[in-house]
């Protein structure tokens, strides 16, 4: 709805427009607007459109979030079905049909109405109701998988028999172990959950497939490139300026942690230049933490209750005039690890959920009390206080969501790294004794090597999303998932498996997104560029600070310009937001010169050491 066309939901009104479009069809007919304007028309349609729509959203909503938290068959058989009842209701051929024909006449719509009905139509070609047993068979192929993977339990292999572990507690084998065997056994039982996911994967390729074809779209990853406003060319293109314009800070990261890493392990790197995947604390070397030595970001979180993690998070956006969260927030989030003795199982990946549209806000973290999750904390809150901030009467629903999806993974990102300042970290009390005393350069390195910076982006922009762009659209057989996975890995991270890597299993399922968010890690890799350019403008041109060492904390101003671009939700052009945010379009260019410094420092270390990897076999 646009501002002068307020929907105002409530039970009632609901039913007499569903009882209503018995007779006359969901939407009414054309017939009966025969005398009506394009525009009161549109107007017409998305407010009926919405009554049906957001209650069904939400009921599909509550049944993920329980699928999620509490997994079992019954909340998976309830998820499925309140998919199946959303799916029917928003790709209904009256939507499909309405909507096409309102968007031919374009010019005679405002603004606010095409972005509204472009993002029907997207929500429609994700499930198309000419046909129904495919989109049937979709919502239970995705809920089966998801069930499969948040059910898995880790082993690890021992002597005396596998033991079980968590995810967390492999990520902490890997953070920690210097012993490459522990580290191995850790990493490849990491990788034993793409096993049962591997033929799941493949039928959800045809299924996503089918379903976007339907519409239009040569495959699901051109689908879901269209929300952008952009061809695949067009966003392959865009990846790769982001990964050109910081490789060469990339190898020169590369070639010292590969150096590093030997000498920890007291070993050689390979000859290839390659840095072995178990050698990494990350178990898809998208970050690389631990690697600086001397600095413990964890001691300083050590002793506090886990609450403290979420609350802090809290505090900061609170002290950039942000509200409190609603007192539902922590009512209904589940932010701890399932207690092992409880014997339930839940999603171990952090996420933020707009159950509602409105109101309803919550989150699924497994907190612990240690800087990856104060950092995560921080993180998870950007994306609550972006569906809080525009949860207004003046942003329709359907534009409830971010300037783009990058925008909503940028606010979370930014904050995270707003939250590893030592400025904040010193106000707060939380900056380690050995933050404290390193040199900047030390400092910024540390920073390098985590998410969302230099490392993650060969990851985001390069191995995700070229592997799932080739999986959609046929270059990868069906036999041949895990030889392009690892082809793509050593071609854009530097990184090999410690050993071979049989199709039997399936490495790329390994990741969560590939199974449940599918299609859309350059989310990520756009993510960190419009991170490092808010970031660049928020220091330099609201605090007057260095980038690299500056304090958000307590600062309304700070939380005026957020505000101003949140509260927008889809309602403007992303590219016009960030141009008139920051001064200027899409680019590493603010990311690369937060780093020059360095980059600067790594080529004097890397000097007469091998810089760069050989093409992988």
């Amino acid at each position: 709805m646009s501002s002068d066309s307020v929907v105002r939901l409530d039970r009632r009104g609901f039913l007499r427009g569903t009882m209503a479009a018995a007779s006359a069809g969901i939407f009414g007919s054309a017939g009966a607007l025969a005398s009506a304007t394009p525009q009161q028309e549109a107007d017409a349609f998305l407010a009926r459109f919405v009554e049906g729509w957001l209650p069904r959203l939400t009921a599909s909503d509550e049944a993920d979030w329980a699928a999620s938290t509490d997994v079992s068959e019954a909340h998976t058989t309830a998820k499925v079905a309140k998919s199946i009842e959303l799916g029917q209701y928003v790709g209904s051929p009256e939507v499909i049909e309405t909507v096409r024909r309102l968007l031919d006449q374009k010019a005679m719509l405002n603004d606010l109405t095409i972005r509204q009905l472009e993002k029907i139509r997207l929500h429609a070609a994700e499930a198309p109701g000419t046909i129904p047993e495919v989109v049937k068979a979709r919502a239970e192929a995705e809920a089966n998988q998801t069930a499969t993977q948040d059910g898995f339990t880790f082993h690890i292999p021992r002597p005396e028999g596998a033991r079980e572990v968590s995810a967390n507690e492999i990520d902490r084998i890997l953070l920690e172990s210097r012993d490459l065997d522990e580290r191995r056994a850790a990493w490849e039982a990491s990788k034993e959950i793409g096993r049962p996911l591997r033929e799941g994967l493949l039928k959800l390729r045809d299924l996503r497939n089918k379903v976007a074809r339907e519409m239009g779209f040569d495959n699901f990853f051109a689908l879901q490139v269209a929300d952008y406003g952009m061809s695949v060319d067009e966003m392959l293109t865009l990846c790769d300026r982001l990964i050109d314009q910081m490789r060469p800070l990339h190898r020169q990261l590369h070639a010292w942690a590969r150096r590093t890493l030997a000498e920890r392990y007291k070993t050689k790197a390979p000859g290839d230049g390659r840095i072995p995947a178990h050698w990494l604390s990350n178990r898809w070397g998208q970050d690389w933490p631990g690697l600086v030595e001397g600095i413990d970001m964890d001691e300083p979180f050590r002793g506090k209750p886990r609450e403290f993690i979420t609350e802090q998070a809290e505090r900061f956006y609170a002290s950039l005039d942000f509200p409190r969260l609603p007192s539902s927030f922590w009512a209904r989030s589940d932010l701890y690890p399932a207690d092992p003795k409880s014997g339930r199982k839940k999603n171990s990946h952090a996420s933020a959920w707009h159950i509602d549209l409105d109101r309803d806000v919550r989150s699924l973290m497994s907190i612990e009390a240690n800087s990856q999750w104060f950092t995560t904390a921080h993180h998870e809150l950007g994306h609550i206080y972006y569906y809080i901030s525009y949860s207004t009467p003046i942003v329709p629903y359907p534009l409830r969501a971010g300037a783009n999806r990058a925008f909503h993974e940028a606010i979370g990102d930014l904050i995270g790294l707003a939250a590893g300042q030592r400025p904040y970290l010193k106000q707060v009390g939380l900056l380690s004794p050995g933050a404290a005393r390193a040199d900047a350069t030390t400092f910024l390195l540390d920073q390098a090597l985590d998410g969302s910076s230099v490392v993650f982006l060969p990851w985001s922009a390069g191995v995700m999303t070229r592997f799932e762009h080739a999986f959609y659209s046929g270059q990868i057989g069906d036999g041949e998932q895990n030889a392009a996975w690892w082809k793509l890995v050593g071609q854009y991270q530097g990184i090999a498996p410690p050993g071979p890597r049989p199709e039997t299993l399936c490495d790329p399922a390994t990741k969560t997104h590939i199974n449940d968010d599918p299609a859309q890690y350059y989310d990520y890799a756009i993510a960190t560029a419009i991170k490092y350019q808010l970031h660049d403008h928020i220091a330099r041109e609201i605090l007057k600070q260095d980038p690299r060492d500056c304090n958000y904390y307590g600062n309304k101003k700070v939380g005026a310009f957020l505000r101003g671009i949140l509260s927008l939700g889809a309602t403007r052009d992303w590219n016009a937001v960030l141009r008139e945010a920051t001064g200027e379009g899409l680019s590493a260019r603010a990311m690369a010169a937060y780093f020059q410094p360095l980059g600067d420092w790594l080529a004097k270390e890397n000097h007469g050491h091998q810089v760069g990897w050989g093409s992988p076999e």
